[in-house]
């Protein structure tokens, strides 16, 4: 007898339950189970010994119930049922992405490796005035540059250009509707908690199936899902922050909502805004890594030969070179949030 036989009997759900069946081939426990009270041996299950009552050791006392996986195909199934709309819809929605992508990637291929580095130079100063840091960057590219790293560097710091920029131009909006409205906030926090708590690997699965594996809108997609939440959040937060005195102030000079936030509560934001922006580079750097798996360009593809090839050097020299990557996108950052503040402060 199957674990709770006795407790659909006891309800009056025999019935249902014989009326129902999941259909496909039984497992190997229901075939065994079956075969046992064939030859008599079936017995009722202690109390204490009894297991779980998940959908399958349910099913095994009633056919009504689905089994897990009837559950999966259910899920499998009703997505399949969407896809060609979904694809419809976002096509043309996100192919500017791959646009932005495929030619960010191929202007810096077009330009001189020399060029690159003079340029990445000059904005680094630009943005930290730190000469030292400067000369770290400097020589951190001629490392990556030494080891044959250097345009796979130059990649995976294009992909991650474009995938903040957007998560910029996407998320700031998103923020700042958050921190004007309490009924936005509480709509869109759970998406945030859903986006940031969701394991790096489950954002690939969906796209896989809408998109090509060669279009570079599947790996931008995933990594702007994954590395926006920061730059959201920290707006929301930022504005939030905004002492309240300060704004009625602004309201007594008779500025407007639209004077007021970009003459007064982003200025004053800005420094959870950059600390945000640091983040949404940082998480975009750990996924491209993983996006891979889906034909993303660059050192991740380094560290995926290693692993599919069982060479230890290849995957720890890239992994080294992603390390040295992340360092320079941090330092660099968060230098130029320090000057920031350092002029707030001033």
């Amino acid at each position: 007898m199957a674990a709770y036989t006795q407790l659909f009997d006891t309800l009056g759900l025999r019935a249902w339950c014989d009326a129902g069946s999941t259909g496909g081939p039984m497992t190997m426990a229901q075939l065994m189970a079956k075969a046992k009270a064939q030859s008599g041996g079936a017995e009722e299950v202690a109390f204490w010994s009894r297991p779980f009552p998940s959908l399958d050791v349910l099913n095994e006392s009633c056919n009504a119930i689905w089994r897990t996986r009837d559950l999966t195909a259910a899920v499998e199934s009703l997505f399949m049922s969407m896809k060609d709309g979904l694809k419809l819809v976002l096509d043309p929605l996100t192919q500017p992405l791959s646009w932005a992508l495929t030619g960010t990637l191929k202007g810096f291929a077009f330009l001189p490796w020399w060029l690159t580095m003079l340029l990445i130079l000059l904005v680094v100063q630009r943005v930290t005035r730190s000469r030292g840091l400067t000369a770290f960057v400097g020589a951190s590219m001629l490392v990556l540059a030494l080891i044959n790293h250097f345009d796979a560097a130059i990649q995976t710091f294009a992909i991650i250009l474009v995938c903040t920029v957007i998560s910029v131009l996407l998320g700031l909006p998103i923020g700042i509707l958050m921190s004007k409205n309490d009924r936005a906030q509480k709509v869109v926090l759970p998406v945030l908690d859903l986006l940031q708590t969701l394991p790096s690997f489950v954002y690939l699965i969906p796209l896989i199936f809408l998109f090509s594996v060669t279009e570079p809108k599947l790996y931008g997609i995933a990594i702007i899902l994954y590395a926006i939440v920061p730059i959201i959040r920290l707006t929301d937060l930022g504005i939030r922050l905004v002492d309240p005195d300060v704004t009625e102030a602004a309201d007594a000079f008779g500025m407007t909502r639209w004077q007021k936030l970009v003459k007064v509560e982003l200025p004053l934001a800005m420094p959870n805004i950059m600390a945000g922006l640091n983040q949404t580079i940082m998480m975009s750097l750990a996924m491209v890594v993983i996006a891979s798996l889906v034909s993303a360009p660059g050192l991740g593809v380094l560290v995926l030969r290693g692993i599919n090839n069982l060479e230890l050097g290849v995957g720890l020299v890239a992994g080294l070179g992603i390390v040295l990557l992340a360092i320079i996108l941090d330092r660099v950052t968060k230098t130029a949030l320090s000057r920031m503040n350092a002029g707030d402060q001033q």
